[in-house]
């Protein structure tokens, strides 16, 4: 794709119909408004608003939607640098422009740093000269989408060769990432994720920590078997090395923070808590989680079950998962029982973890219980277990 053509793909329009870019003018005074309006409707889709705080509630509802944001200095209650320091927060790819008299130059000079803006101009301003102002905006913010477009699908391609290169090298520990990745991507789909390319990014590049583990030690982690002590010390330090991998690469800011806060475990049964995780974030961890359970020899129905009664994923999110596995809502909302050691049956499924007293891994909750698996824990003293054990009921496969 040519850069312009990348431009015009990405270009934000008003609304279906509309080819003109769109333009938000904000001004206190409805008759400068009107003449802004009158001056630039030939090629913009003009939007007014008459304070600051009214045109960040326009940016707020549609980001995507702005290629300029134009803005009088001088407005009671909101600054017109201070909104457009805001509106930056709000609408970034949106190029921002500062109407301004002389007695306020100094403060206009100031929010070319503070809002990055484009451009000021000194009132009054002529018809022609907002108009030039304006032209030049959208040739900016033309480049900067065409740009943006462009390294992005560089970058998304470079990590799918980084992710396909490791995933050969060591499938254990990077295997996964392409079953994450298509996981995410049709959570992205449902909910209509914007930016779901850094969400895809994630999935593939959360584990690449990874690539610092022994062979053997990656695959008892991937096949959730028990680890000693060492080998839980250096799964807990993938986070860590993952980020120090990442954290040079330009581009992947968003890509680090969904992969940081999708390893925050909120509240249980907290919607608060579980909501302040960005929803990016909540798919990543409800994607893994899920992979893990199917590793484990869950079938899709025992993985949402199970997941479902940790109660420490978005319910929206992992329904839609349901839905998008076939798994209907009977069948995801199974309850979880509690049973002895002595009371485990072939096929029921580990609803949780199977520990020791000291707190070790012994079983890894999804599996699917057996013969061998009751004779293994049978062989242990039922004193260094810990229980009651959570499973689902057995049911026909």
């Amino acid at each position: 794709m040519g850069m312009q053509q990348a431009a015009r793909s990405a270009f934000p329009t008003s609304s279906a119909t509309s080819t003109k870019p769109v333009l938000l003018a904000v001004d206190d005074e409805p008759h400068v408004l009107e003449g802004m309006r009158d001056r630039l409707r030939r090629s913009f889709d003009v939007r007014t608003a008459a304070s600051g705080a009214e045109g960040l509630k326009l940016l707020q509802a549609d980001p995507d939607a702005y290629a300029i944001v134009i803005s009088d200095m001088r407005m009671p209650g909101m600054a017109g640098d201070v909104f457009l320091s805001q509106a930056r927060m709000f609408a970034p790819n949106a190029v921002r422009l500062l109407l301004t008299g002389h007695a306020d130059t100094e403060a206009a000079i100031r929010a070319v740093n503070n809002a990055q803006l484009f451009r000021f101009l000194t009132k009054p301003v002529e018809g022609e000269e907002l108009l030039r102002a304006c032209a030049a905006a959208l040739s900016h913010h033309r480049l900067l989408t065409a740009e943006r477009v462009i390294l992005e699908q560089t970058l998304r391609g470079a990590v799918d060769a980084l992710a396909g290169i490791l995933a050969i090298a060591s499938p254990a520990a990077f295997g996964r990432g392409g079953r994450v990745k298509l996981l995410v991507s049709r959570l992205a789909d449902a909910v209509q994720l914007k930016d779901r390319w850094e969400a895809e990014v994630a999935a593939m590049l959360a584990h690449i920590g990874a690539v610092t583990l022994p062979p053997a030690t990656a695959e008892k982690w991937y096949s959730g078997d028990s680890l000693t002590i060492e080998e839980i010390a250096m799964i807990q330090r993938i986070p860590r090395v993952t980020r120090q991998l990442l954290g040079n690469i330009p581009r992947l800011e968003g890509v680090l923070e969904i992969i940081d806060a999708y390893q925050t475990t909120p509240e249980a049964g907290n919607p608060l808590s579980i909501g302040a995780i960005p929803e990016p974030a909540r798919m990543l961890r409800i994607a893994i989680d899920y992979d893990s359970l199917e590793t484990a020899g869950s079938d899709p129905s025992d993985a949402i079950a199970i997941m479902r009664h940790k109660r420490i994923y978005d319910p929206f999110l992992l329904t839609k998962l349901g839905e998008l596995l076939g798994v209907g809502a009977a069948a995801a909302n199974r309850p979880v029982i509690e049973v002895a050691l002595a009371e485990l049956r072939v096929g029921m499924t580990l609803a949780d973890d199977v520990r020791n007293t000291g707190g070790g891994l012994l079983v890894a909750r999804g599996q699917v219980v057996n013969e061998h698996l009751i004779e293994r824990l049978e062989n242990l003293s039922p004193f260094s277990i810990r229980q009651p054990l959570h499973v689902l009921e057995a049911v026909d496969r």
